[in-house]
């Protein structure tokens, strides 16, 4: 049982660099109302969180490394201000967040709970934000497959969960295959390597908090109604480390240079993906949304070596399938996965059976997108030179 607790409190466990703030509470799931959403399939509002999930880690990676707007905590108190203020206006102005008038939060629940949530919150994005100037996105998404460890090693020591043995060897393939990995980064950074490993370690103490105020039962609160009562705490308490870190070298100059239309894109991206977990939960499995993550992980690898021309090894790929491996058998267990597969399969073999030429144009479509992401992501490696003449051919073409 305490191995399904652990479960249910990683399934909702977000990137610190973005800004999602979510609650594991299944009678706040249920209490959804039906509404015309319903008729939108599940894929839809899956695909939708990828993409949203995706393009805040590759919107700040581009505005932090590429456009060299290095302040990365201003970034941050930028989202949670820009996120306070919408949800304010939703809160006015729509129905969106009426389950909040349900929860029974005072002042006193609110400094002795929300604060200090708020505080791990703002120590994880500002160390999630800060490892973007020093490591690729690919070797980030690495490391954060080990969230799943730090959070259990959270719930011990903060005496939410009985420490169980079993669950530390069932993850142990995480940690063997990140270490792997890291072992293989080429481009190691040590300063980078340990803003990350903070921002893991407070995230997953963030979240052991909120299971264990979650805990009661008298605290139902969805994505949105989470960030509705975290933002302004997180915003007062980012804009006040900007002020005595970066602000006294930062001007005006920068922002403009950077575009406050570009401000205003990344912070609403940002926010939206926070809408779109609220529908993902909704319409969706806890299996569902595991896969859905371990797929946007391997996705954000590729686009990382793609985009940013990030070089990955062949040892660091190695070590990250033996990472995502061991975090889809920690978060399914055996069985499970025994009892997919066979499903799987034969949905697959009635597919041959039905349609057999379509299935072997998806076999080909899949092996030729395979083929086609690992040379775009390994050409920058292995031919670096003949890389950057092609993509400099196509940009004078597009020009």
């Amino acid at each position: 049982m305490s191995d399904e607790k652990a479960r249910s409190s990683l399934d909702n466990a977000r990137d610190p660099a973005q800004p999602v703030l979510p609650t594991v509470n299944p009678s706040a799931e249920k209490s959804q109302p039906a509404s015309k959403s319903n008729a939108i399939h599940p894929a839809v509002y899956v695909a939708v969180w990828i993409a949203l999930s995706s393009s805040v880690i590759v919107f700040n990676k581009w505005i932090l490394s590429t456009k060299k707007f290095e302040y990365p905590i201003f970034l941050t108190t930028w989202h949670m201000a820009f996120a306070t203020f919408m949800t304010q206006i939703l809160a006015r102005f729509t129905t969106v967040l009426d389950s909040r008038k349900k929860v029974p939060m005072t002042g006193r629940v609110y400094l002795r709970a929300i604060v200090p949530i708020g505080l791990f919150f703002t120590l994880s994005l500002i160390c999630g934000n800060q490892a973007y100037l020093y490591l690729s996105v690919a070797f980030i998404q690495m490391l954060k497959a080990t969230t799943a460890v730090a959070v259990i090693l959270a719930t011990w020591a903060l005496g939410v969960e009985q420490p169980n043995m079993k669950t530390l060897y069932n993850v142990s393939f995480i940690v063997i295959g990140v270490m792997i990995a890291s072992v293989g980064e080429i481009k190691f950074v040590m300063i980078g390597f340990l803003f990350q490993v903070g921002g893991i370690i407070f995230e997953a103490i963030r979240l052991t908090m909120v299971q264990a105020l979650l805990s009661g039962g008298e605290f139902k609160m969805d994505p949105l109604v989470s960030l509705y009562y975290y933002g302004p705490a997180c915003a007062v308490m980012n804009g006040m480390v900007f002020l005595f870190t970066e602000f006294p070298r930062m001007s005006i100059d920068e922002v403009y240079a950077l575009g406050t239309t570009t401000l205003l894109a990344n912070a609403l991206v940002a926010f939206l993906l926070n809408v779109s977990v609220v529908f993902l939960i909704g319409r969706t499995s806890s299996l569902v949304l595991t896969l859905c993550g371990v797929l946007k992980d391997i996705l954000l690898v590729f686009a990382s070596m793609f985009l940013f021309r990030d070089p990955v090894s062949l040892l660091q790929a190695f070590g990250y399938g033996i990472a995502l491996g061991g975090l889809i058998y920690y978060k399914l267990g055996a069985e499970q996965i025994k009892d997919y597969l066979s499903q799987g399969g034969m949905v697959w073999a009635e597919f041959g059976a039905t349609r057999p030429a379509a299935r072997k144009l998806l076999v080909f479509a899949m092996l030729l997108l395979t083929v086609f992401l690992l040379l775009g992501g390994l050409a920058p490696r292995l031919a670096p030179d003949a890389t950057a003449s092609t993509l400099n051919w196509v940009s004078e073409k597009g020009a």
